[in-house]
């Protein structure tokens, strides 16, 4: 990588000392499903302040079509749940996060119910559970077919509001995690952060908790909401946390394909109901490639798209719905964005093509969410806490946020007891002084818009559904790609979230390009066309850190 990326510690210049000062016993960041789990955990023993970049609206948790998975019904288990999550995962999983989760996923949507969550019920007043790809049971609760995520965070937003110790800074832009040195194992003490009104804040806290959200707008066809700019994974790695797991960054098979528009997600639950894919000359094609045929796990009808397109040299296949009985009833979000574009699916076909929906690795945890920074903790999908392996089962996302969201919150719990500063977390009587110097660019001015839309083009391009790596392969062009762009955007100072979101992005992208290039294998969502098995050497974690080349490769944790 270029030495910028390893030598800029923080993204603005600042003295510590001379900026606003706000104090909290655990600092959360960000509003989704997992910060807001953590908050209210952390809520029982501690002060608590959620810093979030945009509205709780505007998260990946509000804009989840699909629903929540765990065990509900007589008819599953957990065990169940296990294996199939495990399949999905490729090899990648880390048994005991996946068995802790799963088995804790039954009372966390109890407990959401409890506090007023509304789910779809059947004739008999009970959850009506849902099957997605890669399921073998029904066990998914939505709400209004598909307006889970909104109704989620709309829960949850709630709760949090109501809790007294918890206060929320919307539209509060977190740059960097404070530590008090560049050395390895400095721990964190909180966040430099933005808010429009008040501008430049030390939030200095014994506990973070990194729930930053995702990375789909790295590449230019993604499902994700515009703040999904991997800003947790860059910040992480900034401040000397490891991320992790990087080349697996899932893309969802059915997004709407309209030129012009943006993409929006046809929820997976429209296939769990009776929909299937076509190819412009109607051909069902799925049934010839899985046995589950547009169940099958995502990476599996992803890439089966893609090589139909190539094959047909067509621009988009096609989700037939017609099977699908009563659709506005049972997906009324979905009738009312493709009545907009005078699409019925009671008659006509839906053009689809896949796009970038979940980043499967992130700041590696274990199981209580905490990073190998003292301090620091994450959640949700910065995350990486070996629940979801290589690819990530449907609907297990939002289940991993209520679940680790929770076990981050409990176990900041530790940061609290004892000595104060037993981390060197400051007292509340005074701030660190911490200072940030950053040469002035000897580069002329950039256009950001530019940069960024480079970037995403490059991304889908070279680092997308399937790679090449090699001398010759797209993913060293990506390398170094990213490695000319640093020069001129890492050296610069922005005053604005649309710089520093920039720069997270380059250097999120870099790690993501290095990972995949590493990588020699094909698995789960990550698929080289060089190197079209799985291989048994790369069935680990490859941790990345600050100041390395290479990365650090962590075997599994077993049950």
């Amino acid at each position: 990588m270029h030495e910028l990326f390893d030598q800029r510690r923080y993204l603005i210049p600042f003295r510590s000392t001379l900026l606003p000062q706000i104090f909290t016993d655990v600092l959360v960041i960000g509003g989704g499903s997992a910060g807001l789990s953590a908050a209210l955990a952390a809520s029982a023993h501690a002060d608590v302040i959620v810093a979030n970049k945009s509205r709780t609206a505007d998260s990946n948790t509000a804009w989840a079509q699909g629903g929540i998975a765990g065990v509900l019904d007589k008819s599953d288990s957990v065990d169940t749940h296990v294996r199939d999550t495990l399949e999905a995962g490729a090899g990648l999983c880390d048994e005991a996060v996946v068995r802790a989760v799963i088995a804790r996923g039954g009372d966390a949507l109890r407990r959401l119910i409890d506090w007023g969550m509304r789910v779809d019920r059947d004739a008999s007043g009970q959850p009506d559970l849902a099957r997605e790809g890669g399921h073998s049971a029904r066990r998914i609760i939505h709400t209004d077919g598909d307006a889970t995520g909104m109704e989620l965070a709309r829960c949850l937003a709630e709760r949090a509001a109501a809790t007294p110790n918890i206060r929320l800074f919307s539209d509060c832009f977190t740059l960097d995690l404070i530590t008090p040195s560049n050395e390895p194992g400095a721990p964190c003490m909180g966040a430099i952060t933005h808010h429009p009104r008040y501008g430049l804040q030390m939030i200095w806290a014994r506990a973070t908790i990194l729930a930053t959200g995702g990375a789909g707008v790295i590449w230019r066809e993604t499902t994700n909401p515009k703040v999904a700019t991997a800003d947790g994974i860059a910040m992480a790695y900034r401040a000397g946390a490891s991320v992790a797991d990087l080349a697996f960054m899932q893309f969802h098979p059915t997004t709407l394909y309209v030129a012009g528009a943006s993409r929006t997600l046809i929820s997976e639950a429209v296939r769990g109901e009776g929909a299937h894919l076509l190819d412009t000359e109607h051909h069902r094609f799925m049934v010839d490639v899985h046995e589950r045929a547009e169940l099958a796990p995502r990476d599996i009808v992803s890439r089966a798209i893609v090589r139909r397109l190539a094959a047909l040299n067509a621009p988009n296949v096609y989700l037939d719905a017609r099977p699908v009985r009563d659709f506005a009833e049972r997906f009324p979000g979905i009738a009312r964005t493709l009545a907009q574009f005078d699409i019925d699916p009671t008659n006509d076909l839906i053009p689809v093509n896949p796009a970038a929906h979940y980043m499967v690795g992130g700041v590696r945890t274990d199981a209580q969410g905490r990073s190998d920074v003292p301090g620091l903790y994450a959640a949700g999908e910065t995350s990486c806490s070996g629940l979801h392996g290589a690819n990530r089962l449907a609907s297990n996302s939002l289940l991993e946020s209520l679940v680790l969201g929770t076990e981050a919150g409990a176990a900041t719990k530790e940061m609290l007891n004892g000595a104060p500063n037993a981390w060197g977390v400051p007292a509340r009587q005074g701030p660190l002084r911490i200072v940030s110097d950053i040469p002035h660019s000897t580069h002329g001015e950039l256009d950001l818009s530019d940069v960024r839309s480079s970037l995403r083009s490059a991304m889908w391009r070279n680092v997308g559904i399937e790679r090449t790596g090699g001398a010759e392969g797209k993913l060293d062009d990506a390398m170094e790609m990213c490695d000319f762009w640093a020069r001129y955007t890492l050296d610069k100072v922005f005053e604005s979230p649309a710089g520093w979101e920039t720069q997270n992005m380059l250097w999120s992208a870099a790690l993501i390009a290095r990972s995949a290039a590493w990588r020699c294998e094909s698995r789960g969502c990550h698929t080289r066309t060089d190197c079209p098995e799985p291989r048994d050497n790369f069935r680990v974690h490859d941790l990345w850190k600050r100041a390395s080349n290479q990365p650090i490769t962590q075997p599994l944790r077993a049950e």
